[in-house]
């Protein structure tokens, strides 16, 4: 008998080897609303090993109507924030057999539409979109008519951001922590406040600068047009806009609308021969898991960016529901060493 080439037995070899009926063999390795015996799956789980079994997992999802893969779209995978959503999706993900791919859009929204209608194509599970929306009413129409005929296709959708799609949400309120963020701040006696903001067209961004502007308010403390500094929303971003606000003699108190604008704000500080607290504060948004190795420590808004992850899989796995649903998440100021209290204040 001629020998087979590695990987390509058929489940009905696999049957056959194990003895068993194609369909007990199909319910043992993909699994089922049937269950199988022990001692049945064992014997099927031995013979797909020594005839080198692969699944075709296309042939799945076509038979099924849909695969086990989870799409998880997020805007940047350097950054520690989406790596942390990853991790709470893979984590439940791992628990129920389902496999989860990442696609990064390099924050180039259009990217977002072009991974979903891939994933529609694949007949995906779900798809999770992370990250914020973005201002562009044209490119999330057409996002939406995508995402529609992915569910429409027995696929689900979760977003984790703004409450902007017509799906399950899980909705961080960047507005309400970053306010809270303004009064903690304004309690340690600052009073001249410096903003790093990502592109104007990020609602994440916007929705942390209203709240801040709103916080101080509240306390009596303005923010000039002027003390907004847009840039990109990484590291570098932040770097860059701190060194124009040292250039213009800036020496207040700045809040970068994330963690990673924090941290490069922090290097320019360093770069320029200033102390962070002595002679500028600093303070972000997130709280990602980088900042244990920051030093001085950074004061933030702590986020339980994982549990936002397992939360986004819990809607997949759950019942559809007859309307979108959405799980409001509240961060919480932390202070640290990055934001002394003001000596006389």
């Amino acid at each position: 008998m001629p020998q087979r080439a590695a990987g390509s037995a058929t489940l009905a070899d696999v049957a056959r080897e194990a003895g068993v009926s194609l369909a007990t063999a199909s319910r043992a390795l993909n699994g089922g609303t049937r269950q199988v015996s022990g001692n049945l799956r064992e014997s099927v789980l031995r013979a797909a090993e020594r005839l080198q079994y692969t699944a075709n997992v296309p042939a799945q999802a076509m038979a099924r109507g849909r695969g086990n893969v989870v799409g998880l779209l997020v805007h940047d995978i350097v950054d520690p924030y989406f790596s942390s959503i990853a991790s709470g999706v893979m984590r439940v993900a791992a628990r129920h057999g389902l496999t989860v791919t990442i696609a990064s859009t390099e924050n180039r929204p259009e990217k977002e539409l072009e991974y979903v209608t891939t994933l529609r194509g694949q007949r995906a599970r779900a798809v999770i979109l992370a990250g914020s929306r973005n201002e562009d009413s044209a490119l999330q129409r057409n996002l939406t008519k995508e995402l529609k005929a992915f569910e429409a296709a027995d696929g689900r959708v979760v977003v984790i951001g703004q409450r902007k799609l017509p799906f399950d949400t899980v909705m961080l309120e960047n507005g309400p922590g970053a306010a809270a963020l303004a009064g903690r701040l304004t309690g340690l006696g600052h009073r001249d406040f410096l903003v790093l903001a990502g592109p104007p067209g990020l609602l994440t961004s916007r929705d942390r600068v209203l709240g801040f502007r709103d916080g101080l308010a509240h306390h009596g403390v303005s923010l000039p047009a002027n003390h907004v500094l847009h840039a990109e929303f990484t590291r570098d971003g932040g770097y860059a806009a701190m060194v124009r606000a040292l250039e213009n003699g800036f020496r207040g108190c700045v809040f970068a609308v994330n963690d990673v604008m924090a941290v490069g704000a922090m290097a320019a500080c360093r770069d320029h021969g200033l102390d962070v607290p002595e002679h500028i504060a600093i303070a972000g948004f997130d709280d990602i898991i980088t900042l244990r190795d920051i030093r001085p420590s950074l004061s933030t808004v702590r986020v339980p960016i994982e549990t936002m992850g397992e939360q986004a899989l819990d809607f997949i796995l759950d019942h559809r529901a007859d309307s979108p649903r959405v799980k409001p998440i509240t961060g919480e100021v932390v202070l640290r060493e990055s934001t002394q209290p003001l000596e006389g204040k």
